[in-house]
């Protein structure tokens, strides 16, 4: 199985794809897990997984800039439905658009807009950073095995407003609920770095690897 970690300049590639080695390890999966800005490999990859950390805009632009690599995405995720995982600002970057620092188009591959965090308590602070409860609004193959009460590692200003509440899979609590995880046929995303999430994330990431839509 090759998985591609899109590389645009932004993100915690390293951590990711070590964390997703270590997962395919302790799932028995045999994987070939490349970094690559090639869109060309991103195209011909058993699944995606695409990191982002910092504004949508500027990472929105960083995808953009690589030659054709929204298309390579676009073929690869629509065209072949091979399996893909947003994390971050790559899981925002699925929305229809995002609004900071303007107004920006996102893939609008999973309707909604990713808004600023206002949590009704004036006490918490934004970013929201640190672990938090993830609760499931929904089954989903990506949390097979979490149990209940498990925690997940959160760093972020904005947050997913999903149009369609099927679509959010898992909520986290930061003064309201904050989306953690959306899909939508083999399209899904977390908020939260499965990479620094522990054995929470590992177990995630590796039912992304088996996660067969």
């Amino acid at each position: 199985m090759r998985v591609a970690i899109v590389d645009f300049g932004s993100g915690n590639l390293r951590s990711a794809s070590r964390a997703l080695e270590r997962a395919a390890r302790e799932a028995g999966r045999a994987c070939a897990i490349e970094v690559t800005a090639d869109a060309a490999a991103v195209a011909a990859a058993d699944r995606i997984v695409l990191p982002g950390d910092g504004a949508f805009a500027d990472c929105r632009r960083g995808l953009a800039a690589l030659p054709g690599m929204v298309e390579a995405l676009e073929r690869a995720v629509h065209g072949r439905g091979v399996p893909f995982l947003g994390i971050c600002v790559g899981m925002q970057l699925l929305a229809t658009r995002g609004t900071e620092h303007g107004t920006t188009p996102g893939l609008d591959w999973i309707p909604g807009e990713c808004v600023r965090l206002d949590p009704a308590d004036p006490g918490l602070k934004v970013p929201h950073m640190g672990w938090n409860e993830l609760v499931p609004r929904r089954a989903h193959p990506l949390l097979d095995g979490i149990d209940a009460g498990a925690h997940a590692y959160f760093v972020h200003s904005f947050h997913f407003g999903a149009r369609e509440p099927a679509d959010v899979v898992a909520t986290a609590s930061y003064g309201g609920d904050v989306t953690a995880v959306v899909a939508r046929a083999n399209v899904a995303g977390t908020q939260f770095h499965p990479e620094k999430s522990q054995a929470t994330g590992l177990r995630i990431l590796a039912n992304f690897l088996r996660w067969r839509p």
